[in-house]
């Protein structure tokens, strides 16, 4: 069982990301066949993701704990509630959606720099995000910037296909930065199956493209806490939950996103 300490909840909060060792460690195999049954039955949510011509596979999809018995189970088996409760200072933890996430050996491609926040339906200080490779990883790990979390406006979502703004007409956003030209501090680290990156949902973040020869499978978790809201944005959200009928400031509705403590 994974342990917060205070100097990683102290480093989550300065940085907007930690490293939790060994979080999924018993379940990486639960997993692996979840990510199989997946990829054998995508939901409607698959993105593609590759442009005609593009080298290799990457398969992204989401929302599909509730179909994928294997999910669920490590969801609710790996402790990952507590970890996530004490990472964002929460005394419940919501889950609010999944995703898979598998670039296929070959796919150069790298996922581009993003927050997730702006694409989301939610807003709170207490949010966070866990990336959890189920195969080693050393160049196709996730990168994230060291403090972005705190920047005073939210980076500009972008649709990565069409590179085109995600929501219609003109929003108060920052560009895109180039962390890496620019200097930035990115944290990023070699991984072992079961090992998770635990970032905040204003993090900046990316991964470079997979230029080994293995896959890259990575199951991904997002949950929320006690000052998580629903909040209206400009356009269909990323995941769009259709029919959801929640209004602004409502926390998220506890039949479709459950409590996990």
């Amino acid at each position: 069982m994974a342990v917060v300490t205070g100097s990683m909840a102290a480093d989550y909060a300065r940085d907007g990301v930690v490293l939790v060792k060994g979080l999924f460690a018993g379940w990486v195999e639960e997993l692996r066949a979840g990510v199989e049954r997946n990829m054998a039955d995508p939901s409607p949510q698959l993105m593609a993701t590759l442009k005609p011509g593009e080298a290799g596979k990457f398969f992204d999809d989401y929302c599909n704990w509730q179909r994928i018995p294997e999910f669920e189970r490590a969801i609710r088996g790996s402790g990952v509630a507590d970890v996530a409760a004490a990472l964002m200072g929460s005394e419940r933890v919501q889950l609010f959606h999944d995703h898979v996430l598998v670039k296929e050996p070959g796919t150069n491609k790298p996922t581009p720099w993003h927050t997730d926040g702006p694409y989301y339906f939610v807003e709170g200080r207490q949010t966070v995000s866990f990336w959890v490779p189920l195969d080693p990883v050393k160049e196709a790990s996730l990168r994230c910037v060291a403090g972005s979390h705190l920047w005073p406006k939210d980076v500009l979502p972008t649709r990565w296909m069409a590179e085109t703004n995600f929501y219609p007409g003109d929003h108060d956003y920052m560009p895109v930065p180039d962390p890496d030209a620019e200097g930035m501090r990115v944290l990023e680290w070699e991984m072992e199956p079961g090992d998770a990156v635990a970032f905040h949902y204003r993090t900046l973040h990316g991964t470079r493209g997979n230029t080994t020869t293995a896959r890259r499978r990575a199951f991904s978790l997002r949950l929320v806490g006690d000052d998580a809201r629903y909040v209206e944005r400009p356009g269909p959200t990323s995941p769009p939950f259709p029919g959801h009928g929640m209004v602004a400031g409502q926390r998220l509705r506890e039949d479709w996103f459950p409590y996990l403590n």
